[in-house]
Formats: C-alpha cells, sequence, structure tokens
C-alpha cells in the first residue's frame, strides 16, 4: 500500500507529463504569413526612445508559501525513462484515463485536478494536487487511491476523504495521501463511482488547512477505460 516509497517521484513525473498531453494538444498552431501578402512600409519617422525602466523595489518580504521549498515553475518535463511517458486513454468529464510503462511494467490510471481548493489561513500558495486511482497488473494492484497535497504533510497527521455522508482516513507521507484501511479502498471507490463530489482534507507541515474539493462526474467511466487496458 505504501505507493509513495516506490511510485511518488515517477508518479510526480506522470501527472506533470499526463496533463501537459492536453495542454499541448490545445495549443494554436502559428499563422503562416501568405506570400502574396502586402509588406508593411518602414515608418518615415524616427520612433522616440523607449523611458528607463524604473528599478524594481528590494524591500518586498518574501511571500509564505506551504510548497516544498525547492519546488519552482515546472516547464513541460521531457519523456520518463523506462518508456513511461502517459498515453491518454480518453478524457471522461473531469477524470482522464491514462496508461504508462516505467520499467517495461504496465499501470493504468485515473487522473483529476481540484474544481476548487480552500486554506486556511486562506490563499497560501501549494504545488499542483491531484486525486488518483491507479492498477498495475504486475504488483497486483486494482484501483489504488492516491492523493498528491502540494505541500509536505505536518508530520504523524491523518487527512480524509469524504463523499456524501461517508468519511474515510487517510494516512499521509511527505505530500502523498493514500486510505489508511486497506479493507475499506474497495468501498470508497465504490462511494467515488456512486458521489457526485469528493473532498479532501490535510493539514501542512507549517499547520495550514486545506480542503480541496474534486468532481467525480466521468469518474465511472475513467475507471472502466483503465480496467479494460490493465485487466
Amino acid at each position: 500500500m505504501r505507493v509513495y516509497r516506490r511510485w511518488g517521484a515517477l508518479f510526480s513525473l506522470l501527472t506533470l507529463a499526463a496533463f501537459a498531453v492536453p495542454a499541448a494538444a490545445q495549443q494554436p498552431t502559428p499563422a503562416t504569413p501568405s506570400a502574396t501578402a502586402p509588406t508593411a512600409s518602414p515608418p518615415t519617422t524616427k520612433p522616440k526612445p523607449k523611458p528607463k525602466p524604473k528599478p524594481a523595489a528590494t524591500t518586498a518580504a518574501p511571500a509564505t508559501t506551504d510548497a516544498p521549498a525547492a519546488a519552482t515553475p515546472t516547464p513541460k518535463p521531457p519523456p520518463v525513462s523506462g518508456g513511461a511517458k502517459p498515453t491518454l486513454l480518453g478524457q471522461y468529464g473531469e477524470w482522464g484515463a491514462y496508461t504508462a510503462s516505467p520499467g517495461g511494467k504496465k499501470i493504468c490510471f485515473a487522473i483529476a485536478k481540484p474544481t476548487s481548493t480552500e486554506t486556511v489561513p486562506s490563499n497560501r500558495p501549494r504545488n499542483p494536487t491531484y486525486l488518483f486511482i491507479t492498477s498495475r497488473p504486475a504488483d497486483k494492484v486494482t484501483s489504488e487511491v492516491s492523493i498528491i497535497i502540494g505541500y509536505p504533510f505536518k508530520p504523524g497527521s491523518e487527512a480524509s476523504v469524504g463523499i456524501g455522508a461517508a468519511t474515510f482516513a487517510l494516512y499521509t507521507q511527505q505530500d502523498g495521501a493514500w486510505i489508511k484501511n486497506a479493507t475499506e479502498e474497495a468501498h470508497l471507490v465504490d462511494a467515488m463511482r456512486d458521489g457526485n463530489s469528493a473532498m479532501v482534507k490535510g493539514v501542512s507541515v507549517k499547520g495550514t488547512q486545506s480542503t480541496d474539493t474534486y468532481s467525480l462526474k466521468g469518474l465511472s467511466q475513467a475507471l472502466d477505460r483503465t480496467g479494460q487496458d490493465c485487466k
């Protein structure tokens, strides 16, 4: 069950690469200038020089953040070694269904980002957050629920995921969370299939409380699709 120890760093790359796929597909194609288009004439008057920019203030204090200290804006990552670059199987509502083969071992996962987030204190910056459900046939793992929270959890703290009236306890490790009682995982997945939204709560190492709400629209279809590809 402790997927973070073996898959945490890899899933960080997989999730970034996964969400880069649809983003790249939506980029517009640069227009090619027509060979017959008229060429603009150069201006006849010399343009006025632009004023020199004022020096930036140096007294501003750095923003407080719950994200890991080394976190910086992440560029589009290169393919992960071992053929692990994820392939989009289909997009279903808020959920994408993906497959990848890190180290030659096939995995499938359904993944989504929260539709809303709240923190107390408010507006605390965080790294991206994801909820995903993974199957790894080689390890005989099916429908494992995992969360990347976007900050280091407070050591020894628990998180929770609520669907309707049901609440499931999660154990935490670094920036990851998983079901605390393995025997409840199938019930959690069933509740997510039948529910409208999932609410994930946790507390950071700095004491910030977070509440992330995920839409469950399309999850059942995404899980059916990953189930077909990772039987």
